[in-house]
Protein backbone atom coordinates (compact mmCIF):
# COMPACT_ATOMS: atom_id res chain seq x y z
CA UNK A 1 0.00 0.00 0.00
CA UNK A 2 1.10 3.50 -0.74
CA UNK A 3 0.41 6.63 1.45
CA UNK A 4 0.94 10.07 0.09
CA UNK A 5 1.13 12.87 2.53
CA UNK A 6 1.01 16.55 1.30
CA UNK A 7 2.22 20.02 3.25
CA UNK A 8 2.93 23.39 2.62
CA UNK A 9 -0.36 24.96 1.51
CA UNK A 10 -1.72 28.40 2.73
CA UNK A 11 -2.86 31.82 3.01
CA UNK A 12 -1.08 33.69 0.65
CA UNK A 13 -1.37 36.76 -1.16
CA UNK A 14 -1.14 37.08 -4.91
CA UNK A 15 2.03 37.35 -6.66
CA UNK A 16 3.79 35.07 -3.90
CA UNK A 17 4.91 31.51 -3.73
CA UNK A 18 4.67 28.44 -1.80
CA UNK A 19 6.39 25.59 -2.16
CA UNK A 20 3.68 22.12 -2.05
CA UNK A 21 5.67 19.08 -0.78
CA UNK A 22 4.52 15.33 -0.81
CA UNK A 23 5.81 12.17 1.14
CA UNK A 24 4.89 9.15 -0.58
CA UNK A 25 5.48 6.01 1.75
CA UNK A 26 4.84 2.46 2.34
CA UNK A 27 5.31 -0.03 -0.91
CA UNK A 28 6.09 2.11 -3.81
CA UNK A 29 5.36 0.81 -7.18
CA UNK A 30 8.19 2.00 -9.88
CA UNK A 31 8.62 2.81 -12.55
CA UNK A 32 5.90 5.47 -11.64
CA UNK A 33 4.46 9.02 -12.78
CA UNK A 34 4.35 11.34 -10.27
CA UNK A 35 2.00 14.54 -10.56
CA UNK A 36 -0.27 17.42 -9.01
CA UNK A 37 -3.73 17.72 -9.43
CA UNK A 38 -5.91 20.66 -8.10
CA UNK A 39 -9.35 20.86 -7.67
CA UNK A 40 -11.96 23.61 -6.21
CA UNK A 41 -15.57 23.15 -5.11
CA UNK A 42 -16.93 24.51 -8.66
CA UNK A 43 -14.46 22.29 -10.88
CA UNK A 44 -13.00 19.17 -11.79
CA UNK A 45 -9.68 17.76 -10.64
CA UNK A 46 -7.69 18.71 -13.41
CA UNK A 47 -3.74 18.38 -13.85
CA UNK A 48 -1.82 20.77 -12.41
CA UNK A 49 2.13 19.01 -13.71
CA UNK A 50 3.75 15.99 -14.25
CA UNK A 51 6.76 13.77 -14.40
CA UNK A 52 6.84 11.08 -16.15
CA UNK A 53 8.59 8.01 -14.88
CA UNK A 54 10.92 8.51 -17.88
CA UNK A 55 11.34 11.93 -16.89
CA UNK A 56 9.16 13.83 -19.09
CA UNK A 57 7.56 17.16 -17.54
CA UNK A 58 3.94 18.36 -18.46
CA UNK A 59 2.39 21.49 -17.40
CA UNK A 60 -1.19 22.75 -17.70
CA UNK A 61 -0.99 25.84 -19.65
CA UNK A 62 -2.83 27.95 -17.06
CA UNK A 63 0.30 27.10 -14.49
CA UNK A 64 3.56 26.85 -17.26
CA UNK A 65 6.03 29.13 -16.37
CA UNK A 66 4.92 30.15 -12.57
CA UNK A 67 4.97 26.24 -11.30
CA UNK A 68 7.56 23.67 -10.85
CA UNK A 69 7.45 20.22 -10.33
CA UNK A 70 10.01 17.83 -8.97
CA UNK A 71 11.14 14.92 -7.28
CA UNK A 72 13.19 13.05 -5.23
CA UNK A 73 13.57 9.65 -5.16
CA UNK A 74 15.91 8.92 -3.06
CA UNK A 75 13.66 10.51 -0.04
CA UNK A 76 10.50 9.93 -1.92
CA UNK A 77 9.35 13.22 -1.80
CA UNK A 78 7.28 15.21 -4.62
CA UNK A 79 7.31 18.64 -4.84
CA UNK A 80 5.35 21.73 -6.99
CA UNK A 81 7.41 24.98 -6.43
CA UNK A 82 4.56 28.07 -6.87
CA UNK A 83 5.45 31.11 -7.80
CA UNK A 84 3.73 34.44 -8.85
CA UNK A 85 0.27 32.68 -7.27
CA UNK A 86 -3.02 34.53 -8.72
CA UNK A 87 -6.39 34.24 -7.23
CA UNK A 88 -7.41 31.46 -9.74
CA UNK A 89 -5.08 28.91 -8.47
CA UNK A 90 -6.51 28.93 -5.04
CA UNK A 91 -7.78 24.85 -4.82
CA UNK A 92 -6.87 22.06 -2.99
CA UNK A 93 -3.88 20.85 -4.15
CA UNK A 94 -3.41 16.76 -4.45
CA UNK A 95 -0.33 14.59 -5.24
CA UNK A 96 -0.89 11.37 -7.62
CA UNK A 97 1.48 8.70 -7.96
CA UNK A 98 0.57 6.21 -11.12
CA UNK A 99 2.09 3.00 -11.67
CA UNK A 100 1.21 0.08 -13.42
CA UNK A 101 -2.60 0.53 -13.79
CA UNK A 102 -3.24 2.28 -9.96
CA UNK A 103 -3.60 5.71 -9.28
CA UNK A 104 -2.48 6.83 -5.68
CA UNK A 105 -3.73 9.93 -3.99
CA UNK A 106 -2.96 11.86 -1.06
CA UNK A 107 -5.87 13.48 1.15
CA UNK A 108 -4.85 17.32 -0.69
CA UNK A 109 -3.56 20.51 1.00
CA UNK A 110 -5.38 23.99 0.35
CA UNK A 111 -4.20 26.97 -1.43
CA UNK A 112 -6.36 30.39 -0.89
CA UNK A 113 -4.67 33.26 -2.76
CA UNK A 114 -5.57 36.66 -1.50
CA UNK A 115 -6.08 40.10 -3.53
Amino acid sequence: QVQLVESGGGLVQAGGSLRLSCEASGTIPVPNDVSWYRQTPKTQRELVARISARGDYNYANSVRGRFTISRDNNKHMVFLQTDNLKLEDSATYYCNLYSRGKDYWGQGTQVVVSA
